[in-house]
């Protein structure tokens, strides 16, 4: 089954390498374009159309790798609220109460019919398994709608949204062929070359200079439901292919970020999904660092965190040490986020170091 998914893999990059040139011709036509101003430096109009292109894409050679439609019809489901959600609010902005309402009606089609509850994080303190016992049902539509919010917020550089969910997936793909995990795996196989086929025209490399396309809302929040969806079934205490623990390493920064500008908004008596400029890509790019640039040390980072999660546990590291540490760091990042200066200061501190050695 895995063998044949990496074949409907190449059929997924190959769809969406065709298909974005053409979805781009019709955005302007259907109100899909990103303009430049405000809080967006990017030059020209930019069609929004990663996520209309990937998903569908994703859904059809799911379904033709096995992927029963009436077997997996929430998650499906989900994907198409968010989908609408995102392109209609790309192209009139809807209001944020009435977005993050149907982030919620996603979420709960995942996690009640769709069978992504968590009941239990593992072994987190070394007291044994923490349960969630009656807040396992909030816990889990609250996680979910969290996910999709941080990649949402993450998307502010070319390839850094689509860039960081590769890395995730493929951490998750890891985990899955160390444990010979079947049921998940080729599906996300297939999402992983769908959204390579969207990096080829998203991501800034020798050969493109720019993004020619964006995720748009709609592909932003779909990647945020996705990895909620594979974060936890893959931990399902039944069937556990890898640990919370690991989980949280694995979605680290997307995590620590989203909570650090929550908290710093918060902290300064403002809304927190109130937009600015202090999401830690922020903080490269007023360091100087050129977009690219951010881009790759920011990659590296969620690869360097994913290795910690995963090669953690192969060697056998305490998971009370794991956690320790992941809560160590997510303290040190709201406190270095609790302004627009702190952050970029450091990191062009740390630069000047380098550069003197």
């Amino acid at each position: 089954m895995f063998e044949y998914s990496i074949l409907y893999a190449l059929c997924a990059l190959v769809a969406v390498t065709a298909l974005v040139p053409l979805v781009r011709k019709v955005a302007p036509k259907i109100g899909l374009i990103d303009k430049p101003g405000g809080r967006k430096e990017h030059a020209g109009e930019i069609p929004l159309v990663g996520g209309v292109v990937i998903f569908p894409v994703f859904i059809l050679f799911s379904v033709l790798a096995g992927d029963s439609f009436s077997t997996h019809w929430p998650l499906y489901t989900a994907i198409l609220v968010l989908l609408v959600t995102g392109a209609v609010d790309d192209h009139i902005h809807l209001h944020s109460l009435t977005k993050f309402g149907l982030q919620f009606v996603a979420a709960i089609l995942v996690v009640l019919p769709g069978g992504a509850e968590l009941h239990q994080l593992g072994n987190l303190f070394g007291f044994g398994d923490f349960g969630l016992g009656f807040m396992s049902l909030p816990f889990s539509i609250v996680a979910v709608v969290l996910l999709i919010n941080a990649v949402n917020l993450m998307d502010g550089l070319d390839g850094l949204a689509g860039g960081v969910s590769f890395v995730i997936f493929g951490w998750f793909l890891v985990a899955c062929l160390m444990a010979g995990e079947t049921v998940f795996s080729p599906s996300m196989v297939i999402l992983m070359g769908a959204l390579l086929g969207f990096l080829i025209y998203n991501m800034r490399n020798p050969l493109r200079r720019k993004a020619c396309v964006f995720l748009g809302d709609a592909g932003s929040l779909c990647l945020g439901l996705m990895i909620g969806w594979y974060a936890i079934h893959l931990s399902l205490e039944e069937a556990r292919v890898i640990e919370p623990i690991s989980v949280a390493w694995v979605l680290a920064l997307p995590i620590w970020d989203e909570c650090a500008q929550f908290y710093r908004r918060v902290r300064a008596g403002r809304h927190p999904f109130s937009p600015d400029r202090g999401h830690f890509h922020h903080h490269f790019i007023q360091a100087g660092w050129t977009p690219g640039k951010a881009v790759s040390m920011i990659l590296g980072i969620v690869v360097l965190s994913g290795f910690v999660g995963i090669a953690g546990i192969k060697i056998g590291a305490p998971l009370a040490c794991l956690t320790v540490v992941w809560i160590i760091g997510i303290l040190a990042h709201m406190a270095l986020s609790k302004d627009l200066e702190t952050f970029p200061a450091l990191i062009t501190k740390l630069l000047l170091k380098r550069s003197t050695e």
